[in-house]
C-alpha cells in the first residue's frame, strides 16, 4: 500500500508555497506524524530552507561527478541514460523529519518527461515512458518505505510544465496556497481546469497499459482546500483592496478548481479555507537564518518580546492548519 502524498501547488509564484510546506513538514512531525519532503521545484528553495549554504554547496557539487542517490535527480538521472531509478538517501532533519532534497538540475529533466507523455499513448513499450512519468512517485515511495512515514509532502514550482504534471499526477492531494490578488484569482481559474485534464489523461495512460510492471501513482489529485497568505505588501494596502480579492476566492475556488455550480443569488460558503496565515515578517528572517520554522525562535535567537508572542502564535495559527488537513486526508477512524 502506498504512501498518501500532499503537493502544494499554485502556478503563481511568491505566495508563500515553500514555507508553508517547510512549516507544515516540521509541525507534522511534532505532532507524531512521520513525514518525508521532497523537493519538485527546480529552484529547490525548500531544500535551502532546511539546509545550511555549506550543506548546499556539498550536495551540489560540481565537481563531484561519482555515481550519487543524495537528491531527486541524482536519483532519476540514470532514467535518462540507460540505468534505473536510485534508491533515495534521505537528509534527516530531526525525528521523524527527512528530506528528499532538490537539485537545480531537476530542469534538464523537463525535456524528457515531455516526450515521454504522449509515448505512453503508444501501443509497445510502456515500461520506459510510464517510469519517467512515474519516477517522482517511485522516488517518494521509496523513502517513505524505508523510514516507515505516514505521509509525504512536495513542494512544487510554480508552473504548469512537464515536471509539475508528473508532481501532480504524484499525488493524492492537494492544497493551494493564494495570496488575496488578482494573479492569484487569475491563476486559480487556471489550475483547476488543469488538474482535471491532467487526472483524465494519466487515467488513459494507465488504462493504455492494463498489465503494468511496476506500480504506478493513481493520480487522484483531490482538492483538500485552500491557505490564504497574508502577505507584507498587501496587509499593507487599505482593508477594502485585501478584502475585494478575498471575498471572490469561494466562487472561484468551488467553480474552478471543484467544478461546481455556483448560484449567483447565493454567497457561496468559504469551507474549503483551510486557514489564513499571517506574514510573521519580523520573525522571517531569524528562522531563515536558523534554518527553522518561525514558531521554533527562541529568545537565543532574538526572539524576545512582542516576537516571543508572536511565536506563540505562530504555533497556534500551524497547529490549527495541520489539524485541518489532518482531519480532510486521513480516512475517519473506526468506533470500537
Amino acid at each position: 500500500m502506498s504512501v498518501p502524498v500532499l503537493t502544494f501547488f499554485n502556478n503563481k509564484g511568491g505566495v508563500g508555497k515553500t514555507s508553508l510546506v517547510f512549516h507544515l513538514a516540521w509541525m507534522l512531525s511534532e505532532m507524531g506524524k512521520s513525514v518525508v519532503a521532497i523537493d519538485l521545484d527546480p529552484q529547490a528553495n525548500l531544500t535551502s530552507a532546511f539546509l545550511s549554504e555549506d550543506e548546499l554547496e556539498i550536495l551540489w557539487d560540481p565537481d563531484n561527478t561519482a555515481p550519487r542517490n543524495t537528491t531527486i535527480y541524482q536519483c532519476i538521472k540514470p532514467l535518462m541514460e540507460v540505468g534505473d531509478i536510485l534508491p533515495p538517501q534521505t537528509r534527516s532533519i530531526k525525528s521523524r523529519l527527512q528530506l528528499v532534497p532538490g537539485d537545480l538540475a531537476l530542469a534538464g529533466f523537463e525535456d524528457a518527461l515531455s516526450e515521454a507523455w504522449p509515448a505512453a499513448m503508444g501501443s509497445t513499450n510502456h515500461y520506459r515512458p510510464m517510469r519517467l512519468l512515474s519516477a517522482f512517485w517511485q522516488v517518494a515511495q521509496m523513502a517513505a518505505t524505508e523510514h516507515q512515514a505516514d505521509m509525504i509532502l512536495a513542494d512544487v514550482g510554480p508552473h504548469l510544465g512537464a515536471i509539475n504534471r508528473s508532481a501532480l499526477i504524484a499525488s493524492d492531494h492537494v492544497v493551494i496556497p493564494l495570496a488575496a490578488d488578482l494573479f492569484s484569482l487569475q491563476g486559480l481559474r487556471n489550475l483547476g481546469p488543469t488538474l482535471r485534464t491532467w487526472r483524465t489523461d494519466w487515467k488513459k495512460r494507465v488504462d493504455n497499459w492494463p498489465n503494468p510492471a511496476f506500480a504506478l501513482p493513481a493520480g487522484a489529485m483531490q482538492p483538500v482546500g485552500y491557505v490564504l497568505m497574508q502577505h507584507t505588501e498587501r496587509l499593507s494596502r487599505p482593508v477594502q483592496a485585501y478584502k475585494k480579492w478575498a471575498d471572490k476566492i469561494p466562487e472561484t475556488y468551488q467553480k474552478s478548481v471543484l467544478n461546481q455550480t455556483v448560484s449567483p443569488k447565493i454567497q457561496p460558503i468559504d469551507g474549503h479555507c483551510l486557514a489564513r496565515l499571517k506574514h510573521y515578517r519580523s520573525l522571517a528572517p531569524m528562522a531563515q537564518e536558523a534554518h527553522k520554522p518561525i514558531f521554533q525562535l527562541t529568545t537565543a535567537d532574538g526572539a524576545i518580546g512582542s516576537h516571543a508572542q508572536a511565536v506563540k502564535q505562530a504555533w497556534s495559527d500551524f497547529k490549527a492548519l495541520a489539524v485541518a488537513i489532518l482531519e480532510r486526508i486521513e480516512p475517519p477512524q473506526s468506533a470500537p
